[in-house]
């Protein structure tokens, strides 16, 4: 296909997939084949971690903001990124000047490779602060960035529930545009 996202989808396919569906023939070659056994034979098993742990591991690979550091470096190079569901922004309020980009799309919409980036994000040295609701799954989501490249990705120590209990500045959510043909986290900053 011509369409560039069925070719960006036919190459990571062929970039993951092979190294799977390799390993899942010579399992089945040998016998019946587990996801367990697919995951030793491609040489990712590890000891299992508990949450604490990865939670913690990741927390050293970010910045963590306070909500007032995290208010300060917005009115510089910062870009806060709202992660929460569309109900919380529209329950509690939005930060004034952030980009929303859902948890479920997040790392599609910021990787400078991905066809579905968002055209309102800079490049690697941005500083990219992520705010959740109570400041858990924005560590991990962070620490994600800055796996892919984005070496100033942080978060915000107790997310939006510390921000908004700071006495920081809060703004109604805008009102659900129409989304028929306009991918989630693609928008403008609030």
């Amino acid at each position: 296909m011509t369409d560039g996202r069925h070719e960006s989808d036919r190459l990571e396919r062929s970039r993951y997939g092979s190294c799977v569906e390799g390993a899942q023939q010579r399992l089945r070659a040998s016998g019946e084949a587990s996801g367990r056994e697919v995951v030793r034979a491609l040489g990712l098993a590890r000891e299992p971690r508990s949450l604490e742990r990865l939670v913690s591991e990741a927390a050293e690979q970010i910045t963590r903001f306070s909500a007032p550091d995290a208010f300060a470096a917005s009115t510089g190079d910062g870009l806060i990124i709202d992660i929460r569901s569309p109900d919380a922004r529209e329950l509690y309020g939005v930060v004034p000047g952030s980009v929303h980009i859902p948890r479920t799309v997040l790392e599609w919409r910021i990787a400078l490779d991905s066809p579905w980036r968002n055209p309102h994000l800079g490049g690697l040295d941005q500083q990219l602060i992520l705010i959740c609701d109570h400041g858990y799954s924005s560590i991990l989501a962070a620490r994600n960035l800055a796996q892919l490249g984005f070496y100033r990705a942080g978060d915000v120590i107790g997310g939006f529930e510390a921000w908004r209990d700071g006495g920081l500045p809060v703004a109604p959510c805008r009102q659900r545009l129409p989304t028929v043909g306009v991918l989630p986290g693609t928008g403008p900053p609030e």
